[in-house]
């Protein structure tokens, strides 16, 4: 069962994504690993069509690129509390894959 931090995260940025247009995600498009660690933590899956978003809990086959950070770092940096930025040069952040994608993140959280 989720917990009450995970769904609320995980909430926020479900709806965060469904704020955007189909011409805010069309440059987003692909498969985004997320691995959260800590307490709260867990994995996730972005997945940003043409038809939209979704997130979804568990791991992806074949993602074009992997967060892994603390699920409190990911919290700050979903609210936009945490720069991405700062958080990747400070080593919160830790990207396996395309880098362009990660950038992409950075812009769908915001």
């Amino acid at each position: 069962m989720a917990s009450d931090s995970e769904s609320g995260m995980m909430g926020r940025l479900r709806e965060r994504l469904a704020d955007k247009s189909a011409e805010q995600l069309e440059g987003s498009l692909g498969v985004y690993q997320v691995h959260l660690t800590g307490e709260g933590g867990g994995d996730y899956v972005l997945r940003i069509t043409g038809e939209g978003a979704s997130v979804e809990r568990g791991a992806a086959d074949d993602p074009g690129v992997t967060a892994t950070m603390t699920a409190q770092d990911f919290s700050a940096m979903a609210e936009g509390r945490l720069n991405p930025m700062t958080a990747f040069m400070s080593g919160r952040l830790t990207i396996a894959g395309s880098m362009g994608l990660a950038m992409k993140l950075a812009g769908l959280l915001s």
